[in-house]
C-alpha cells in the first residue's frame, strides 16, 4: 500500500515523537504568578525528551495564561486518565480512547489539527521487504502495540480483526507493547517484531526525521480517518479561571509567534474546539472490542 507523506519537513527539532521519557521541567518566568500553578500532563507515547520543545511549550503556556506551568509526565495513558478523572491535573494530551472510555468524567479543551483537519489514522506496519497485501496477512506474527489504551496503537487494529471474525489474542503468535508509537517503528525495523500497530501522524513525521528508519517498514493497512488525540480536562475542573487560561492559551497558540514555533516543532497546524461526537467512531471500536470480550 502506498502512503505520501507531506515532503514538507520541518527546519529543526522537530518532535520524533514517540517513545522517550519525557522530563517534567519548570522555566524561572519572573514575571509568572507564583501562587496560581497549571499542571499539564504529558504521556511519551507521542513525545519526546526534546528539551528545546518541552522548554517552548511550557514558556508559551507560561506567558499565555500569567501562570507558573509543570509539565507533568506518565508512562502511560491510564496513569494520567487517572490524574485527570481524579482532578490532580488541569488539563492533558490523551488519545481518543481513554477519552471516550472516560466521556462521563472528561471535557474536551482543544483538538490538534494536521493537515488542516482534526484527524489521523492508525496503521499496520510491517518489514519493508515482506509481502503482506492487507491486515489478515499478518496472522501468526509477533506483533507489537504502543499502549493498551491508545486507539491508533492497539484499539484499531482489535476492531478490525474482530470485525472480521479473528480474535485478536490468538490471531497473532505474541504482542507486546513498546509504550511508543516511535519504538514500535523501531521494532518492526529491527526485526525485533514481525509486525505493529502505530499512529499515522506519528510515522509520517519520523518518516522526515528518520527515513531510513522507516525506509525498513512498509505499510501494510490504514484505518479510516478518526478523531486526532485531543486535550482533555476533569468534567470538574479543579480550578474553573485555570481551565478557561489553559483552553484559551491552546486555542490562540496559532496567533503568536512563540505559540507557532511549538506548533512547528510539533508539526501541527493549531489546536481547535471540537464536539465530542468527533470522537463517536472510536467509542464504536472500543464497544466492539468490550463487547468480544
Amino acid at each position: 500500500m502506498s502512503y505520501s507523506p507531506d515532503p514538507k519537513p520541518s527546519r529543526r527539532h522537530v518532535l520524533s515523537l514517540c517513545g522517550a521519557t519525557l522530563v517534567s521541567t519548570r522555566l524561572a518566568t519572573p514575571a509568572i504568578a507564583k501562587t496560581a500553578v497549571v499542571q499539564f500532563g504529558l504521556t511519551p507515547v507521542f513525545l519526546t525528551s526534546d528539551l528545546e520543545l518541552l522548554g517552548r511549550l511550557q514558556s508559551y503556556l507560561q506567558r499565555s495564561t500569567g501562570c507558573a506551568v509543570r509539565l507533568v509526565n506518565r508512562r502511560t495513558y491510564q496513569e494520567v486518565t487517572t490524574l485527570l478523572t481524579s482532578g490532580q491535573i488541569d488539563g492533558a494530551w490523551i488519545c481518543g480512547y481513554p477519552f471516550v472510555s472516560h466521556r462521563t468524567e472528561l471535557q474536551l479543551l482543544a483538538v490538534p489539527q494536521w493537515r488542516g483537519r482534526p484527524l489521523y489514522r492508525s496503521l499496520a506496519i510491517c518489514d519493508a521487504d515482506r509481502d503482506a497485501s492487507d491486515l489478515t496477512s499478518l496472522r501468526g506474527d509477533v506483533h507489537a502495540f504502543s499502549d493498551p489504551d491508545s486507539n491508533s496503537g492497539c484499539l484499531v487494529t482489535k476492531a478490525a480483526l474482530i470485525s472480521r471474525g479473528f480474535r485478536p489474542e490468538t490471531f497473532f503468535a505474541k504482542t507486546l507493547f513498546t509504550y511508543g508509537h516511535r519504538d514500535v517503528i523501531r521494532a518492526v525495523a529491527a526485526g525485533l517484531v514481525q509486525s505493529g500497530s502505530v499512529d499515522g501522524y506519528v510515522y509520517d513525521v519520523v518518516s522526515k526525521l528518520e527515513p531510513a528508519l522507516t525506509s525498513r517498514t512498509r505499510i501494510v493497512s490504514a484505518s479510516e480517518w478518526l478523531g486526532f488525540p485531543p486535550i482533555a480536562a476533569p468534567k470538574l475542573p479543579p480550578d474553573a479561571e485555570l481551565h478557561s487560561l489553559l483552553k484559551n492559551a491552546l486555542l490562540t497558540m496559532h496567533q503568536t509567534e512563540d505559540g507557532r514555533a511549538v506548533l512547528e516543532m510539533l508539526q501541527l497546524d493549531r489546536f481547535s474546539s471540537e464536539a465530542p461526537e468527533l470522537f463517536d467512531p472510536i467509542a464504536i471500536k472500543a464497544a466492539l472490542v468490550a463487547a468480544a470480550g
